[in-house]
C-alpha cells in the first residue's frame, strides 16, 4: 500500500518548486517533507525529484504526480456523490489537470471551454503547448493525461473525442517578402 502522505509530499514539492513552500502547503516543517520524500524514493527504489531551484519530477516522479492528481480527482467526485465526506476546495488541494494543446486552439476556443470546464468542476490546468500532430507524443511520454491533437486514432489507454475542425484562412500582404522602409 502507498503512502498517500509522502505521495502528496512529493506533489507539492514539484508543484511549489521546493520543500519550503510545499511545507507550508502542507502546514508541515521543510524537514518532514524531506523524510516523506526520501522515504518514499527509498520504497521505490529510484529519485522522484531532481533537487534545485526549482525542484522537478523525474520521469518517475512526473509519473507518482499524475497518480496523485488522478487521486484527488476521484476524492472530488466521490465527495460530490456523498455529501457526508467533506469537499476540499482550497487552492493546495485542487486537482491540477496537465493537457497538452496546440498554439491554435489555445488562442481561439480553448481558453474559454477551460475556464468553463474549471468553473464548473474546480479542476486547474496545467498547459503545455506544442504542435497539434507531436501532442499524442507528450501523452505517450505520461506528461499530460488530455490532449488536443490532430491524430484520429487514441493512444493506448486514452480515448478520443471529436472537437471539431478549424478553417484556415491563407492571407498574404502585398508587400510580403519584400523589405519595408518608412521614411519621414
Amino acid at each position: 500500500m502507498l503512502d498517500y502522505g509522502s505521495l502528496q509530499a512529493v506533489a507539492m514539492v514539484v508543484r511549489t518548486g521546493s520543500f519550503e513552500k510545499a511545507a507550508q502547503q502542507l502546514s508541515v516543517t521543510p524537514s518532514a517533507v524531506s523524510q516523506r520524500v526520501k522515504a518514499l524514493e527509498e520504497r521505490m527504489g529510484t529519485i522522484l525529484i531532481v533537487r534545485g531551484q526549482p525542484c522537478t519530477a523525474t520521469s518517475e516522479g512526473e509519473l507518482v504526480c499524475r497518480h496523485v492528481e488522478q487521486v484527488l480527482m476521484l476524492e472530488q467526485e466521490l465527495s460530490s456523490t456523498l455529501p457526508a465526506l467533506p469537499s476540499k476546495r482550497d487552492i493546495q488541494d485542487r486537482v491540477t489537470i496537465p493537457l497538452a494543446v496546440n498554439s491554435d486552439s489555445l488562442a481561439t476556443w480553448f481558453l474559454s471551454a477551460a475556464a468553463t470546464a474549471s468553473s464548473s468542476t474546480g479542476y486547474l490546468f496545467d498547459v503545455i503547448v506544442d504542435d497539434q500532430d507531436h501532442t499524442t507524443e507528450i501523452l505517450k511520454a505520461g506528461r499530460a493525461i488530455g490532449a488536443v491533437t490532430a491524430q484520429p486514432e487514441p493512444v493506448p489507454g486514452f480515448r478520443t473525442y471529436p472537437l471539431g475542425s478549424m478553417t484556415y484562412l491563407a492571407t498574404a500582404s502585398p508587400h510580403s517578402g519584400r523589405d519595408i522602409s518608412v521614411t519621414d
